[in-house]
């Protein structure tokens, strides 16, 4: 059997010189690397008392949701400015070249509840820190983050200190 890092595609110099994107569509292609990925994931969490799993759009969805269904726990959507029918909260922040907001349905989390955010990629870790700050100022508590995939050069670990990160793939790289 491949390891989970077999299935990720490299492709180095995009989006501009100098840098290797770590490609996740290569990994969903593929029945066994998607197997996998989404097993790896929720293995490294299996010791977390949890009552809710969140993710972002896109790709939050699809690791998020088989791991909310394995788990017998409910799935919170966290999505673009304007894409939520209901009463949202929402949050902005700052990405590398402007910014953008997140919100999620304001009566999606419950106080006290403890939420598992998945996501495929920390990299800088601003949209992580922007996911625990909203399940935050619902009253929810954030007890772990899974991600598919660290890129451990760009330091995201730093932006979300005192959290628990547990990363199925780690570059060391940017």
């Amino acid at each position: 059997m491949k390891k989970l890092e077999e299935y990720v595609r490299s492709i180095p110099d995009f989006p501009e010189k100098g840098i290797i994107f770590r490609d996740v569509t290569s990994v969903l292609q593929d029945a066994n690397g998607l197997h996998l990925a989404i097993e790896t994931m929720q293995d490294l969490v299996k010791d977390l008392d949890v009552d809710v799993i969140a993710g972002p759009e896109s790709r939050g969805f699809i690791f998020g949701t088989p791991i909310a269904y394995n788990m017998h726990k409910p799935f919170v959507l966290i999505r673009k400015k304007g894409k939520l029918p209901c009463e949202t909260v929402s949050i902005d922040y700052a990405l590398e070249y402007g910014t953008a907001t997140i919100e999620m349905h304001k009566d999606s989390i419950k106080p006290g509840q403890k939420v598992l955010i998945v996501d495929d990629l920390i990299a800088t870790g601003g949209t992580t820190k922007a996911m625990i700050d909203l399940v935050e100022s619902l009253g929810g508590e954030v007890v772990g983050i899974v991600v598919l995939m660290e890129l451990a050069g760009l330091e995201g670990r730093k932006k979300i200190e005192g959290y628990r990160l547990d990363s199925a793939i780690v570059y060391p790289g940017k």
